[in-house]
């Protein structure tokens, strides 16, 4: 599922002015991609609240949530194509309201460690290179039809999406400096072996490849153990540290 909708969506961006290569793709792909996400988990903790008869607050409110600009449906489920903004008028509405709105978040949040925050971080590097509204209608209808909500689900999306970095490293320009070889990362954290409770940190990070297979190699360990509570809190809280200049790492991050 995942796959097939990822290769439709490159075809609807081989056609799209505003992007030349596999860069504009992944990121063009990414940041709807992240707003689609942020839809699924919302609409799953929503729903949790409310089997426990609890109010949940959306992050994203009523008017910027992807059921009201990216995917509008009918009473009976059904795409609404009557209501869907699409043509100059949804790059209109992405361009000067959404894109604005998504980054005024880093203003509004109460630190840097929530989410609100990262949303803000994200949206206040990254630009909307779409410049066709129809182009980027069929891409938004692509991305409806994806589901996040299932760890199976979760799991085929990272493969998925580690291949899609693979091939913006492979595909020239400055590609590579976005994707280094995992045997490659997993050879240097056997050599410089870190332990917990050390801060672990990458002035260029990418797209936290480095990070990423530290938090495994740390989180399992050498002998698979498992961590202790306080032991969890300090590595995902205290341990690793990155800095990035580049808007496309922001977004696929």
């Amino acid at each position: 599922m995942f796959e097939q909708t990822f290769k439709n969506i490159d075809d609807v961006l081989w056609k799209e002015a505003g992007c030349s290569s596999e860069l504009d793709y992944t990121e063009q792909t990414s940041w709807i991609l992240f707003l689609k996400y942020l839809d699924d988990l919302e609409q799953e903790r929503a729903m949790k609240a409310e089997l426990r008869d609890q109010h949940y607050d959306f992050i994203i409110d009523g008017k910027h949530q992807w059921s009201q600009w990216a995917a509008p449906k009918k009473a009976d489920g059904s795409f609404d194509h009557d209501t869907a903004l699409t043509g100059d008028d949804l790059i209109e509405y992405v361009d000067s309201e959404l894109f604005p709105y998504l980054k005024g978040f880093r203003l509004r949040a109460t630190g840097p460690d929530t989410i609100e925050y990262k949303i803000g971080e994200i949206f206040g590097e990254i630009k909307n290179k779409f410049r066709s509204g129809y182009s980027l209608r069929d891409a938004l209808e692509l991305m409806d039809s994806l589901r996040f909500r299932s760890q199976k689900e979760k799991h085929e999306l990272s493969h998925l999406y580690e291949a899609k970095i693979r091939n913006m490293g492979n595909a020239g320009r400055n590609g590579g400096e976005y994707y280094t070889p995992r045997p490659l990362i997993r050879a240097m954290i056997q050599v410089i072996k870190p332990k917990l409770g050390e801060r672990i940190y990458d002035g260029a990070c990418g797209s936290a490849g480095f990070l990423c297979e530290a938090h495994d190699y740390l989180r399992h360990g050498e002998k698979g153990g498992e961590l202790t509570t306080s032991q969890l809190k300090t590595l995902q809280t205290k341990t690793f540290y990155g800095k990035e200049k580049k808007s496309l790492a922001y977004v696929i991050r």
